[in-house]
């Protein structure tokens, strides 16, 4: 059986990290990396366009994930 690990690369100066926006509309995207040596590129759109609203819902998205998930983080250089 696989299970999914978290895999997220923050840079603490970009607030707006795992986001853009395509077409004045806010999408969410990062990888889930499985326990059998896969990954995946999850992208979600967000379906807003307002980047206070697409943080919060990212930052909503990220804490259900840690809740489920086994979790890494690293950071950038």
């Amino acid at each position: 059986m696989t299970f999914p690990v978290l895999a997220l690369r923050v840079n603490e100066e970009n607030p707006d990290h795992h986001l853009w926006n395509n077409n004045g509309n806010w999408w969410l995207h990062y990888t889930v990396r499985m326990s059998d040596g896969s990954k995946r590129r999850i992208r979600k759109s967000l379906r807003t366009k307002e980047i206070i609203q697409a943080r919060r819902l990212r930052d909503g998205e990220f804490s259900a994930l840690k809740n489920g998930a086994k979790k890494t983080e690293q950071n950038y250089e």
